[in-house]
Order: C-alpha cells, then structure tokens, then sequence
C-alpha cells in the first residue's frame, strides 16, 4: 500500500500556487483563537472535502489526496503531507467528497468511483462476499444504471454527497440515486442495505439541482414545478420547471411517514444481513464501544397504524440507551441520564437564559450534567458535515430479537436544554407494499406540501471541466424558484417539518418556499440553508450554538442572526459547528463561525475531571459555544476566500491571492450584485408588494396609472430576478474560478438580456412619472407603508435628505446606478489582461456597452423629468389629449421663436416636437394652454428640409408629410439650427432604432412606417403600413379602408402600381371580392384575377379598372341555374371580338363573334346533342344565312331569324341524300313547316351519297383572326403596343425582370424551377444570320421558356392551351370543327413565329434553308425535338414550334380526328381482328408476299429454331414493335421517323435472306409492309395517317419519308377496302 501510494511531499514541488491555497483547523471559537494550518501544494487546490476523521484534496489537473485517520488502509496522514491516490491517476477528476468513514471522486466523463468503509453498503457492491466488504481499500468504479430504459444504459453522474451510512449521486438528467443504508435513502423499501444504485422515485421528474448529506438524514434543492404569480408576494417571472403539479392536497392524502417506532419484544426477527463492526481511529477504547441491532427489512407486521394520538406514558424506567432517531433501527448512547439531575430543573432559569440570550449575548455558557440523553444526541454521536459520517464510539453488532424499535421523543428546547420527562410513545406500523398513501396523519398542526413525480427533465450541457449540476447553467442563468427536501431521521429537527418525526421519503420543506434558496448544507444534526438575499436559514440541533440563532422552535427554519451589512454567500456544517462566508463593508470576503468553542486551557482540567467524575463512557461536552455568527480574527489574512467546508471537528478554506487584479475584481463585481440584490428585494418587500396588492390602489391610480404602475412592477420584477440570478451566477463563478473563464462572466455571455431589462425598467418608470404616478403613488404609499416608513427611509443611504414625493423618484430611479458600478469594475478586469487577448475583447466591448446604456437611460430620465414639468405647467383638458406615457417633450415654440409661413396677423402658431411627433397648434385665445384646433404629425414621417436664406432674412424649413407640405419661419438662425438639429435628430433616431427596418444614411427619402389618412381624397381614414418615398407612399405596403377594403402590393407615387393584391367587400351579398394582379397609376390595370363577390371568376388583362383584351370568365358552378364560361376578347368591360362561350346550362358551346357584351357576327355554335350550327348573329341571337347539320347528318342551309328557328328560304338535305328546298318557318328542335319541292336522289348517285359532305366553313370567323387578343397580350408583355412594332431590347429587358422578379419574390418555387428560370437568364442575342449551332440554341431556348409561366413565351404557350381545349374539349366536341380545329393550330405556329422571329431576327422566313447546310437540299431529313443537336437544312416553323404546342394539345385534337373517321376506324378495326388470326404464313400468302421473303428460322433465347406453319406473330417482331411506338407520338416529324425507322428494321430483316445487293420495289414493298401494319394491330390508325398528312412539313412530302408515310397510307386504305367474306 505504502509503495503504491506516495505523498504530495515528496514530489518535490517547483513553485508555491497563488490560487487554491487551502487553510484547515480544528473547530473553536474566539476563546482561544485558532491557528489555520497551510497545507503547502504545487498545485492549486480546487476542492476540499472533510469527513470524521479524514479528508480529501481536488488538486488542479484532476489530481486527488487523502489526509487524516485512514482507517480503511491503517493509515494516519497529516494533512500537511496529504497523500496521493495513484490509482486514480489515469483520469481527470472533477469532484471529490467525504462520507464519515468513505470517500466518492468523479471523472470528467461522469464516471464515479468508491473508497473506504462499505460496513452500510455506502460503497456499494465490491468483489468478494458481503463479509468481505467491511472495506474498499482503493477507489473502484461504481457504476450507476437505468434498468428501466431499453436497453439499459448508465448514467453519468455530475454530483456526489455522502453521509454516514448512505450516499446520493446526482445524474446528469438531475434524477437522485442513493444507495447505504437507512431511512436516509429516500427509497421506497426495507432491504438494508441497499448495495446497488437505485433511483429516489419521489424525486422523480423533478429538477434537483443540489444534494447535501447529514449524518442520518438528506437535503435537496430542488426546482419548483409552480411558476410564482404576480399575485404572490413574491412575484417572479423564472425560469422554472415547465411541468406544473396535476392536484394539490392536504397532508391527508400524502403521508411522509413521519414515525416513532417502539419497542415490541414479542415480534420476530427477518433475514438480517451479516453483523459489521465500525472501524474506528486510533485513541478510541473499546469501552466507549456498544451493541447495536441492525437495520431490519421490515419495521412491522401489526396491523394497527398510529403515527400521532397513540397513549403516551411517562416511563422514569425508560433505559435512554435505546434513544434513537432513526427510522429503522436503534443505537444504545454511551452513557444513561437521570432525569432528576437536570441542569435546568425548572423553567425560571430557562426563561432568565433566554432573556439573556435575546439581549445578543456573544456567548452562552453554561453547566450540563453529562448524561443527558437529549442533549447528547447531537454531541456523542460525533457526527460531521458534508461526510456526514457515523460515532466512532458506535459499532454495529447483529440484533437476534428487535423487529420494532423505540425511540425517545422530547420536546426540545430552543438550544435544547428543556429537561423533561422521557415519554415514550408505541406505534406499530403495518407491512404493506410500496403504496404510501393510505397511511393518514392525526393531530397536525398544519398542511404539509404535496409533491407528485412529474415527467422527468434533462439538464444542460454542462463544460467539460464542470461537474456540479447547480442551477447554474452556461446556456441560461440559475433559477431562483426553487424548494427544499428533505427526509431521513429527525430526532433533533434537522428534517425542519415542525416535529421531530422521521420521514422515509423526501418531503418539501414549506417554510422555505418562496425563499429563493440557493444552496443547502448539512451537518451532523442540523440543516443550512443560504438565500439569494444572501440571508441563512438553520434549524435542528442547536446544542453547541451551530445555528446561528436562539430562536424556537429548531425544527422549523429560521433566520441566523448576521450583524448588519454582513450579507452570506457559502455556508458549511460540521459536527457542532458552522462557517459563513460572508460580504461586509469592504470587499475582501469575512468569515464567520458559529457553534463550540474551545475553552481556555486553565479550564480543560477542570472540565476533564468533571467528566471524568460524571461517566468515563461519555465524550467531554462543550462547555461554550457562540449563539450568532462571529468573525474569526485571523480571516483577512487569508486572502480573498472563496469556498469553506466543515467536517467532522474540523473547517478548511480555500483562498486565492489578488496577483494581477483579477480576483479583487471579481469578487467586487459579485459584492456589489449581491449588495444590490439585497437593496431590490428590500425595496420589493417594502414597498411595491404592498402597494400592488392593495386593494385600493386602483381606485386611487386611476386607469392609466394603474396599468402604467403594473407594467414598472413587472419590469421591476423581471430586472430584481435578472439580478438575483447574476449575483447567484457571480457565486458559483467564485467556488469553480480556478476552472472558469472571465469570457464566461453571465454579465458578458448575457449581455443583451441585461440592456433589455434594464431600458424596459427605465422606460417603465419614466412613462409612469410622466403621466403624474409618483405624486399619486406617494399618498398612497403613505395610508399603506404606516409605521414600516422608518425601514424604508433606511433604503435612502446615499441621499438620506430627500423627501415628499422625491423619495419614490429616487427609489424606482436607483436601480440605474447598478450601471454605473459595472461602468467601474469592469475596466479593473479589463486593465488584467493584454489588449490582443479574448477576455480583453469582451470586457472591453461589454464595458462600452453598459456605459453607453447608462447614458442613455440617463437621458432618457432626464426627459422624463423635463417632460413632466410641462405637463404640469401646461395642464389643462385640451392638452390631457396629447399627454401619453411614452410622448417626451424635446421643444417648444411658445415664445414665438417659430412660426407658420403666411399666417395671419392675429394668428397663433404654437409648435411642440415631441419624440413621436411634431404638434402644430392653433390657438383660438389669448389664455395660456386653451387651443382650437391641432395637428399631430408623426416624426417617422417628417421629411425635413432646410431651405436657404433669401434676400429678406427669412430662416425657413420646409416640412413635407404624408398629407400636407408647409414651411416654418424661425426667429433667428440660432433658432433655425436648434429646430433642424431636434427634428434630424429625432427622426433619425426613430428610423434607425426604432424598430423601422431602414438602416441609419438613407432614412432621410425612403422609410417604413404606418399612417392613418385624415384629409379627403382616395385614402380618406384610410390606414397604411409600408414603403414611403419623400412624404408619399412608395414601395411595397398594406391600404386598409374603413369600408373594409384592404390593397396589400406596390405602391407608386402615391398611387397603388405593380402587382398587388385587393379585398373589396360587397355589402349587399355580405361577401367580399378579391383581385390579385398589376395595377398603375391607382387603377387595375394589366393582367389579372378578379375574383368576384357573386361568385364569378374573370382571369385576364384589364385597363384602367375595366376588363379589356384577352380575359376568361367563370359564372357560376355546375350545381346552380345558370354557369358558364367565356374565354375571348373584351373592351370597355365588355365582350367584344371573337370569343368562346360554353354555357354549361343548355349544353351549348358558341364559338363566334362578339360586339358590345353580345353575341353579334359570324360564330359556329354545336350542342350536346350533336347539332352543329354555323351562321351569323345579331344582337344574341341566329339571323340570316346559316348551316346546320344534326347527328344524323341532317342539314339544313338558309336562314334563320331566332335561335335554332328558321324562316325564309333554305335547303334541306337528309341522311339518305334526299332534299326539300323551299320556304321553311319553325323550330328546329319542335318541327319545320315547308314549302318547297322535294328532290329524291338518284340511282346511280346512291354510291356517293357517303361521300357526301356539306359545305363547312362558309360563316366561321377566319382562323387569323380568332386569338388576336392573346398574342396582343404576348406583344404587351415583351414591351410592343402593336405586334412587331418595338425595341428588342426593351422585349428582352422585360423578359429579364419578368424573371428576376419572380426568383425573388416566389419562395415556393422548386428546385427545377429555380433550375429553369437561372437558366433562361442566359438568353442568346444573334444578330447575323442563324447556323446550324445557334439554331439548336434558339430550341432550346425556346424549349425551357415555354416550361414556365413566367416568361412571356410560357405565359402564350399555356394561354394557347387553355383556349383550344375550352374550344374543342367537353360534352359539346363535335367531329365537324376537326378541320378549323387544324386550321387554328396552323394560325397558332405562324402568330408565333412572328414573335420568336421578332426575338430572334437572325431566323429565316418559314421554308428558307439555312446558309451553312453542309448537303444539297435536294436529302432533307426533319429533325427531331430532342436534347441532341440533330441535322437540319430547312427551316420551317412547323418543325420548329409544333414540338412545343402539340403534346398539349394533342388530346382535343386526336379526339376530334377520331370522332371524324369513326366509321372507317370501326370498318379498320374489324379487319385489322380478323385478319391477326391467321398464322404467319398463311397471313403473308394471303397478302400476296413473295415467299422468298418468308422467314424461316426464328431466334428463342439465342437459339435458332425453324418456324412452321402453326407459328404466329413470330416474324419482323422488331419492326412490328417499331411502327407500334407511333401511338406514343406527338408530332408529326416524330411520327415520320418511326415510320422510316420500322422501314430499316425491316429491310434489316429481309437482308440476310437476299443474295447480292438488294433494293426495294413497290410491289414487294407494299405486301410486306401491309403485314407489319396488320400485326401492328394499331388503334385509330387512320386519325394517326390524317394528322400526319395535315401537319406534316410540306418540305418533306415529296421526299423519302414523303414515300415512306404514302406507304403507309396505302397500307390502311388496302386494309378498309378487304373483303370481310
């Protein structure tokens, strides 16, 4: 062991540390002052941990010693020489602590390992048998794990506490484990002890920020789940737990089993675990020793349950050995006490000693028989503090026969020295499960807390170097609403609940509720508990003056008496005695001590003896001991301290040496926080708690005052709770300074919360001043402070003369001056460091910014100041109206010294500018502060100007507003500058710190801000928020009328122009419509939305709020009387020129001319029914010649004079081709009356009458001229009042914003899209004549514009789409439109070609081949609309820019192809099934095919196999396949290519089989091809032929795909002419 462990001594240390100096002495008072003993290191120590008889030591670097009785190695170290634990070597330790006779360290990764004596399970389970585990000789990794997660996993532990027999793990999750033995625990069982880590179940879901162990009871601090209301005398706005308790209840429904267990010698006793004998130091006889029973695993098997109430007998035989506060077992004292001997033996000289107490006696001394039981439990059992260890003098022997145990209950005294009767009291407790709930407490004397577990919290991330899990956090400040915990045994009230009862299970203490405790301590029989008002709370046992107070009762808390101006800021508990560290006048910190003293050495032998006499058992008693905190004498020569520890008989200190400032400086910062946190809650509880909750405040304020004053008490509130969380932060800061950064100063990481709360404090203040608060809260103040006037007059240290009203302005304004300290301390840290260094940086910036925030809020104070004077000079009705809490006055004009340009002669101008704005008076009569009439001009909206000065000495500004401009005239230029500097100032101040979003240099023209019009015109009581521009609305912004209408969009000189979006609600129907569009110059004006209040729909252009060019509008739903819809041209909001109208009503879709919102010209109008009807209109209605032509192809050629009624001549021709002409009248759909002549078809025209077809096309409007009103739109667009009339350059100039502006304002574009626009800002500009090259780049182009909306070539594209499918789709399709259907697609490529040409003017006129074609055009082949760049010689707009149109309009026009050829395609269709049932060969016999073309082998899974007769559709399978691709084809250039490519697939096939060079024929050609295409088996064949022949380039007809697709053609028409027999 000896070799293994070396001491700190002998390693032979360089140099003495300046910081972590560490002092240790034995415990005493100023009898005989102590002599602290350095313990001389290399390192600096930055922790100490004290147990019974030993210690440890946190070295700097993770390094740990041990110093004292190690009883556990047989070793005595002095603390001079502390020894090195080598075993812990290899890993950074960052906590140390000491139980009574065992020792806990934690890594830096959370890990924890146990040394010492393990007689309780305190060490937990080590290797070997449980006999073995008297001791742990070296540390071992105890492990903590969560068996109730899947799969389990270990926790990582940030804090550790040890008592005597137990010790308490804090996880980084902030959940407590324990471990030992003893009700001290926590845990919910009686299996002592409890060798693993379990979790405090009680605790659970709650924030314990800090654990402290006694010697048989525990101590938490624990963060409240209830957030404080303002309604509370503390009101609190923290950061607290988020999770409220679900119930609150009495003490009936929670039980914290507070017991009192007696003896019962008839039960039997449960398994029990091995006896244990306590180790004990050398110098201890074994007849001080005696045989204790252990602790059981079940308290009783009675049924009867009596916790208060129980017979209560007085026993003069009652053995006071068995006295016990345990909850589980009792231990026999040392020695037996008679009653009768009593020190005290009646109550006259207890009542004289607390008379002499209560006079602030220093010290009590006074004589004690020693066998006093009572007072000895405190004293004999030799406890310690933060150990928490168990006597020495006790050893635990095996008990064969206890099952329930007694306990000796007293009525304590204030100190402890009530001599009384022994009375026992017998209970008996049922075994039952863990459910304690059912278990009802008789007698109390008041409600207990209940406390339910609620869901469980996480702790922050903590540094590396820090392992303490305080409230304090390096992401947010310490929380200052916390409880207090607390449970096991409670003979000496040490548990502060009121009573002296045990309790098994943490229970909060309620009379620290509230109290804003920060730490808890625990010695070895009384509790300490340190405020964040810096005050200290003690309770228990008071024998040798540890608490700090003569107050009764102990078992409650109560407040140690501290001389004034000491404030305390650590606390530590030892055996029998107390340290304080504590602030006083100066900033060096005090130490102070309360407890036992050490008596004068004339006096030991006589003491000794005395005892010696009394019982040779017993340990010697004090005999004096202080009753309030005393300074030590020796504490300001021990530097700047900055933590204490007791332990045991023992107290230690860490110091620190100001060597470079760094230490003075902040421990100075932290004095004066925690002094100033005093003065706030001092001025909270004094004054404005009261106030607040005064009933009649309200009615004494007055509305605005009161809500003014609520708002200053919660900024005050707010700023005291800032405030006590930094000066708690300041305090933690000081215990861990040797492993904390100045950079991590709460005041510097958290700068920006202590500007806000500090301007919304000042703001708050200042508005209640100037509405008059402080006058009224005065008197108010007076009625309800009364006689505690006198404590708040000692508030006004500084100024101690002030009075009246003043006061409440001192005292709410002095909270400001908390600036001015950080304004001087913070350049004393700043002067520590080198100007390069980080810590440099912050403290200096952060110093600039405190000190410019005091100035300001000096300022601002100022103001205020100013600012009530005039309204109390200038009080009056008139004025009340201008008087608003926030408004300060800068100046004033009522000495003339400015005035108004051009006002009257007897006119009075009187002028304030205010911080929000400039006042403009008018007063009516001479008497002071009475004015007729006012203007309020915002200052965010000033635009100031001076002008110069003219001939006639005139000092003008020229003032321009949203509504008005006029000028100003000063007095003198003295006046002129002083005005120009206010106004400049002050809107400059609001536009760049106030919140406007315009940044400081161009606020002067272009601002942000909201206005209300007031003045006639368009925005009359209007509201607006947005974009100004030299006094007029300009910029994107929000209109919102009375009437409701509200425009959210661009604004333009005043105006609504650009694209916005209108709410006009319609009062009538009780709806509002909306438009989305472009506007100018106020107007609706461009393309748009409207979306009407009935219910209609217009999506088109607009001209000046009309609907005027191309529009569409939407009238009603399918589900109402009337719906339709018109897609066409508008002028004047009216329909006019060619447009579509599908009213879905009748089933009727007219297609036609329109003139003054009438159906009047040429139009074609078909039905659902099949009619179709071409013709002219008038006035709505069908007039003169028409065509029409039923479903059954019955027409009808003459006139008409109603809808779908004819009168005067006409022709009528039936199915069968028979006609009548002459005079028709009637109703087409009712009957004709005729008079006319019938003509029968003749015999030899019976075979043309299918080929019969009417004369269509006679009355349609011309295809030219049907969609002009799009491509106008289109030319609008691109920058062209008429189309090809121009600048390029503005055409591609608009494009360029088109898109510019919609990447910027449309985030919800997607990634392809964005992909799409960036790529068309690339735009091609040739001005030569087009190659090959850029012709493919022009596709391209072209290609990616017509994907998006946005560019105007989509926007044609997609409006083009929409019109031909509302002409041709729907109900009212009609196989006769099939060729204006083609004829307008054809219109559609050449409108558009003009256009891309006009982009584009390199391109060639339609046909023309292009200058660089590498081949005679003599080969021309199409090119494909494909990525790849494909052969091109002649240029046509076809090709080109069908790519582009037909796939979308390919549906209604293949339908329409279909519908046309329906006949054929069934005759086809029929021929084409019973044609494929024939085999192979027999299929090509039939259609003539030369056998030699006959394939004979086939190829099946690259095996070649002969193909016979049977064999079926097995030959040209890829030219079959080939041709089948043309149904997925749009255009006709693609179609070709796959008819050419089934040609080579073919000829490909037929090669192999052919000797020599083979070339084809027709005749061999067109047999073979008729097979592919009947194999083929394609659907509506024919409409594919038809498209392809009408759209088809006419530069490829007479070519080789000209040839190929006439084959083609051949093939379907051989096909229809097959006989079916």
């Amino acid at each position: 062991m000896e070799n293994e462990e070396q001491s700190f001594a002998e390693e032979g240390a360089s140099a003495t540390p300046k910081r972590g100096l560490l002092h240790i002495w034995q415990s005493g008072g100023p009898s005989e002052p102590p002599s602290p003993e350095r313990v001389l290191l290399s390192r600096s120590v930055l922790q100490v941990a004290l147990g019974e008889h030993h210690g440890l030591l946190l070295a700097q670097g993770g390094h740990v010693y041990s110093f004292g009785e190690l009883l556990w190695r047989g070793l005595s170290v002095p603390p001079s020489a502390p020894l090195l634990e080598a075993s812990l070597g290899g890993m950074t330790v960052v906590h140390v602590a000491c139980g009574g006779f065992h020792c806990g360290a934690l890594s830096e990764q959370g890990g924890m390992y146990m040394w010492g004596e393990n007689t309780a399970g305190q060490c937990g389970p080590t290797e070997g048998d449980a006999d073995s585990n008297v001791t742990v000789a070296d540390p071992y990794l105890l492990a903590v794990v969560d068996n109730e997660v899947v799969p389990p996993s270990t926790v990582r532990i940030v804090d550790l506490a040890c008592g005597r027999e137990h010790s308490l793990a804090l996880s980084a999750q902030n959940e407590l484990w324990a471990w030992g033995s003893g009700c001290q625990l926590g845990l919910v069982t009686s299996n002592f002890p409890v060798w693993q880590p379990q979790k405090v179940e009680h605790l659970a879901g709650r924030h314990v920020i800090q654990v402290a162990c006694g010697a048989y009871h525990s101590l938490a601090l624990v963060r409240c789940l209830h957030p404080k209301t303002l309604n509370t005398p503390k009101p609190q706005e923290r950061r607290g737990s988020q999770w409220d308790e679900p119930f609150a209840s009495d003490d009936a429904h929670y039980c914290p089993l507070g017991v009192e267990l007696t003896e019962n010698t008839g039960a039997e006793t449960p398994a029990r675990r091995p006896s244990r004998q306590r180790l004990r130091p050398a110098g201890i006889s074994h007849g001080s020793q005696a045989h204790l029973c252990p602790h059981s695993h079940s308290i009783s098997d009675k049924k009867n349950v009596l916790l208060s109430g129980s017979v209560i007998e007085p026993d003069d035989h009652v053995d006071p050995l068995t006295q016990t506060d345990s909850c589980t077992a009792s231990y026999p004292l040392p020695a037996t006490t008679d009653k009768k001997k009593a020190a005290l033996p009646n109550e006259q000289e207890l009542h004289k000693l607390l008379q002499k107490l209560s006079g602030h006696s220093l010290e009590m001394q006074h004589s004690r028989r020693l066998g006093d039981a009572d007072s000895l439990s405190s004293q004999t059992s030799d406890d310690s503090y933060v150990s928490s260890t168990p006597s020495n003098e006790l050893l635990h022997t095996r008990c064969e026969n206890d099952l329930t145990f007694s306990e000796v209950v007293r009525s304590s005294s204030l100190v402890g020295l009530e001599e009384g009767s022994v009375w026992k009291k017998k209970i008996t407790l049922e075994h039952k499960s863990s459910s304690l709930t059912d278990i009802n407490q008789k007698g109390k004397t008041g409600t207990r807390r209940c406390s339910l577990p609620g869901t469980p919290t996480h702790a922050t991330q903590r540094r590396h170097y820090s392992s303490k899990p305080s409230s304090f956090s390096e992401d947010r400040l310490p929380s200052l609403e916390t409880e207090v915990w607390s449970w096991g045994r409670g003979s000496e009230g040490q548990l502060g609940h009121g009573d002296q009862l045990a309790r098994l299970q943490p229970l909060c203490i309620k009379w620290l509720t509230g109290e804003d405790v920060i730490k808890v301590a625990a010695g070895s029989h009384h509790s300490l508990a340190l405020t964040a008002q810096c005050q200290v709370y003690s309770w228990g046992s008071n024998m040798c003056g540890q608490l700090g107070h003569v107050n009764s009762p102990v078992t409650v808390p109560q407040q140690a008496k501290l001389s004034n101006g000491l404030r305390a800021w650590d606390v530590s508990g030892g055996q029998s005695h107390s340290l304080l560290l504590a602030d006083g006048e100066r900033d060096q910190p005090l130490l102070l001590y309360c407890g036992q003293q050490q008596e004068p050495r004339s006096k030991q032998s006589e003491t000794s003896c005395r005892a010696a006499r009394s019982c040779q058992l017993s340990p010697n008693r004090a005999e004096s001991y202080t009753v309030r905190p005393t300074l030590t004498p020796f504490c300001m020569e021990m530097g700047y301290i900055s933590s204490v520890c007791s332990g045991g008989q023992r107290c230690a200190l860490l110091a620190n040496q100001n060597i470079i400032g760094v230490i003075a400086g902040v421990h100075e910062l932290a004095s004066v926080e925690r002094r100033f946190y005093c003065w706030l809650s001092s001025l909270r509880k004094l004054l404005l708690t009261p106030l607040f909750n005064k009933e009649s405040a309200s009615p004494s304020l007055g509305d605005p005052c009161t809500r003014l004053f609520l708002s200053l008490y919660k900024s005050f509130v707010q700023l005291s709770n800032l405030i006590g969380q930094h000066a708690t932060s300041l305090t933690q800061f000081l215990h861990n300074m040797l492993r904390r950064d100045v950079a991590s100063l709460p005041l510097l990481t958290h700068i920006q919360h202590f500007l806000d709360a500090y301007t919304k404090y000042c703001t708050a203040v200042g508005d209640f001043q100037v509405m008059g608060g402080f006058q009224l809260l005065h008197k108010l103040s007076l009625e309800c402070l009364g006689s505690k006037q006198t404590k708040l007059a000692q508030l006004f240290e500084p100024e101690p003369s002030v009075s009246g009203e003043a006061d409440l302005g001192f005292l709410l304004y002095w909270p400001l001056q908390q600036l001015q300290q950080y304004v001087r301390i913070l350049p004393k840290l700043e002067a520590c460091y080198d100007v390069l260094t980080k810590e440099y940086q912050f403290l200096h910036q952060s110093c600039m910014q405190y000190e410019h925030l005091s100035e300001t809020l000096q300022r601002r104070k100022k103001d205020a100041e100013v600012t009530f004077v005039f309204w109390k000079t200038h009080s009056g009705k008139n004025t009340e109206g201008l008087r608003l809490p926030q408004r300060r006055v800068l100046c004033e004009s009522s000495n003339r010294a400015l005035t108004l340009q051009g006002a009257g002669r007897f006119s009075n101008h009187w002028f304030i500018l205010f911080n929000d704005a400039l006042v403009h008076i008018q007063r009516a009569s001479p008497p002071k502060g009475l004015f007729s009439t006012h203007r309020v001009y915002p200052v965010n909206l000033l635009w100031v100007k001076p002008l110069p000065e003219n001939d006639s000495g005139c000092y003008a500004i020229k003032m321009s507003c949203p509504e008005e401009t006029f000028i100003l005239v000063a007095s003198t230029p003295q006046e002129k500058n002083k005005w120009l500097h206010f106004l400049n100032q002050e809107v400059d101040r609001v536009l760049s710190g106030g919140g406007q979003g315009s940044p400081p240099g161009i606020t002067a023209i272009s601002r942000t801000a909201s206005y209300t019009f007031t003045g006639d015109g368009r925005f009359k009581d209007a509201q607006y928020t947005g974009s100004w521009l030299a006094g007029r609305v300009h910029g994107r912004g929000t209109m919102r009328w009375q009437d409701g209408r509200t425009y959210t969009g661009n604004f333009k000189n005043g105006l609504e122009d650009g694209y916005g979006e209108c709410m006009i609600p319609d009062k009538l129907l009780n709806k509002a419509g909306c438009y989305q569009g472009q506007w100018r110059d106020g107007k609706i004006h461009g393309f748009g939305i409207y979306r009407y209040a009935t219910g209609e729909v217009y999506e088109g252009c607009f001209n000046e709020g009309q609907r005027h060019g191309y529009g569409m509008l939407r009238s009603g739903k399918m589900d109402k009387t009337f719906s339709g819809v018109f897609i066409g041209q508008w002028l004047c909001d009216k329909r006019s020129g060619y447009g579509v109208y599908d009213d879905i009503t009748r089933g009727e879709k007219y297609m036609g001319m329109w003139s003054d919102d009438e159906r009047h010209g040429s139009a074609v109008v078909v039905t659902q029914y099949g009619v179709y009807f071409e013709g002219n209109f008038r006035e709505s209605k069908m007039s003169g010649l028409g065509l029409l032509v039923s479903d059954d192809d019955t027409g009808f050629h003459g006139e008409f004079s109603e809808d779908w009624t004819v009168s005067g001549k006409g022709i009528l021709s039936l199915a069968n081709g028979d006609t009548l002409e002459g005079h028709f009248s009637g109703e087409w759909s009712t009957g004709l009356k005729v008079d006319g002549i019938y003509t029968k078809l003749a015999a030899d025209e019976i075979e043309d009458k299918d080929r019969k077809n009417f004369l269509l096309g006679q009355y349609v409007v011309d295809a030219e001229v049907r969609w002009v009103c799009v491509f106008d739109e289109c030319w609008r667009r691109l920058g062209c009042d008429v189309a090809g009339r121009g600048e390029r350059m503005t055409a591609w100039e608009n494009i360029a914003i088109c898109i510019s502006s919609a990447r910027q304002h449309s985030p919800d574009l997607s990634r392809y899209q964005s992909k799409v626009l960036e790529s068309l800002e690339c735009i091609p500009h040739p001005t030569d004549a087009v190659t090959t090259t850029s012709y493919e780049n022009i596709r391209k182009y072209l290609a990616k514009a017509c994907e998006t909306p946005i560019h105007p070539l989509g926007w044609l594209v997609e409006t083009l789409v929409t019109v031909y499918r509302m002409t041709y789709l729907g109900v009212e399709s009609n196989h006769r439109l099939l060729r204006e259907a083609v004829k307008e697609l054809q219109a559609y490529v050449k409108h558009f070609y003009s256009i891309v040409r006009f982009l584009f003017p390199g391109l060639p006129e339609d046909g023309s081949v292009l200058p660089d074609t590498p081949v005679s055009p003599c080969r021309i082949r199409c090119s494909s609309f494909s990525e790849e760049p494909s052969f091109v010689s002649v240029v046509s707009c076809s090709g080109l820019l069908l790519p582009l149109l037909l796939p979308q309009l390919y549906q209604p026009l293949f339908m329409l192809y279909c519908l046309h050829d329906e006949q054929q395609e069934a005759q086809y269709w029929e021929r084409i099934l019973r044609l494929n049932k024939q085999p192979d060969q027999s299929l090509l016999g039939f259609l003539g095919v030369r056998q030699k073309f006959w394939p004979m082998w086939m190829s099946v899974l690259g095996e070649k196999k002969q193909i016979v007769s049977s064999s079926k559709d097995v030959s040209f399978g890829c030219a079959v396949e080939t041709l089948q691709q043309i149904s997925t084809t749009f255009t006709p250039s693609e179609k070709l290519l796959l008819i050419q490519n089934t040609f080579e697939e073919l000829t490909q096939e037929i090669k192999p089989m052919q000797d020599g060079e083979f070339l084809w024929c027709m005749d061999d050609l067109l047999p073979l091809f008729l097979y592919i295409v009947v194999r083929a088996k394609i659907r509506n064949l024919g409409a594919e032929v038809s498209l392809i022949e009408d759209l088809m380039d006419p530069n490829v007809q007479h070519g080789e795909l000209g040839l190929m697709f006439t084959t083609l053609k051949a093939c379907y028409m051989q096909i229809q002419m097959e006989s079916m027999t």
